[in-house]
């Protein structure tokens, strides 16, 4: 395995740890994966649920957390390399970037949304840049925009496949049919589509793939397809350092094949979660929103099926029966508790 280089920044193993929220990759799990010589991420997503002020201010109590977890994360991780996952649909979404560009972040890597505005909100910080896309046609748009409007371009690349876990850029009908999607194609496409650019402003624009990579094999096959590096998050959810309650981790090594369902969030988008007696509730009946947590952009909490927020941070807590576990295609492979050290052990070849 090659170092990912990603303009000045080098990763000395080629694994990306995906960003999960609602509190699931903070900064113990982050600084792991950073030690190991990966990149870690934090996920922005409601990252202060556990704070006092939650309940009362939660953008303020977020922007706080995500200052907070950035400094402990590269505090327990010298010289690693440490990033966030900012999605776009986040309510000032633009705040949220300005904040983990003040906390020093290395690296943003932004999707839910196309982040057509990410390189204006980056001025004058040394932090690396990175859409999420599952498409060609996503790619290109943004690369375009970022080109005409900005005059630059993308520091790397994230595509995320349909085997990913939590919200996913594809149609039902695409999850429910993943083998005719011909998926290893569209990645190629991208990787072709982004050397346009490459070439424009001379420097190389690496690409990261994610969804599905659970082993030694699949790492090798989409570098096989051209890609630098992978992306995954969740064989890191059932490690010691994961920041999510051991009840949360349990549901994981409890899943079964059959328990991977395919649910319409409130976002309005597909997800990959575990199903439990939350995800049957949701199926039946509309739960009412007792409380806005100020999350979504465009969400009407008069009309959602339920609320996000409540239900991944009761999943995060251990409350699974009133939560939604989000989760990767490869799920049911998770056998046993292990640690972010024997997961890079294995994988690193």
């Amino acid at each position: 395995m090659k170092p990912l280089k990603i303009g000045n920044i080098e990763a000395r193993i080629p694994i990306i740890q995906g960003g999960m929220g609602v509190g699931v990759s903070r900064h113990r799990l982050a600084s792991a994966v950073a030690r190991e010589g990966g990149i870690g991420i934090i996920s922005t997503a409601q990252i202060g649920y556990d704070e006092p002020d939650f309940d009362k201010h939660q953008i303020e109590t977020n922007l706080y957390a995500i200052k907070k977890h950035i400094t402990l994360a590269k505090e327990e991780a010298p010289g690693g390399i440490i990033g966030v996952n900012i999605m776009v649909a986040t309510k000032q979404y633009d705040r949220y970037v300005k904040a983990a560009c003040e906390a020093g972040t290395d690296v943003i890597i932004s999707g839910a949304g196309l982040p057509i505005t990410l390189p204006e909100l980056v001025q004058g910080y040394p932090v690396k840049i990175a859409p999420i896309v599952s498409s060609e046609k996503a790619t290109l748009v943004i690369l375009k925009m970022w080109d005409k409007k900005y005059k630059t371009t993308a520091d790397f690349i994230v595509i995320e496949g349909p085997r990913a876990g939590g919200h996913l850029g594809f149609s039902k009908e695409q999850l429910d049919h993943i083998e005719e999607l011909n998926y290893d194609n569209e990645i190629k496409q991208i990787i072709a589509c982004k050397k346009v650019y490459e070439e424009k402003y001379q420097r190389s624009i690496p690409v990261i793939v994610a969804g599905g990579i659970f082993d030694q094999d699949d790492i090798k096959h989409v570098l096989e397809l051209g890609a630098d590096g992978v992306q995954i998050a969740t064989r890191f959810v059932v490690t010691k350092e994961c920041d999510a309650s051991e009840e949360y981790k349990q549901a994981y090594l409890n899943a079964k094949k059959e328990d991977i369902k395919i649910v319409i969030s409130p976002v309005g988008m597909p997800g990959r979660a575990i199903l439990n007696p939350f995800m049957n509730k949701v199926k039946e009946e509309r739960i009412a929103v007792k409380k806005c947590f100020n999350c979504l952009e465009h969400c009407n909490p008069k009309e959602t099926p339920y609320c996000i927020t409540k239900a991944l941070i009761n999943a995060v807590n251990g409350d699974l029966d009133n939560g939604l576990i989000f989760c990767g295609d490869n799920v049911d492979r998770l056998t046993e508790m292990t640690t972010v050290k024997d997961i890079f052990t294995e994988l690193v070849f």
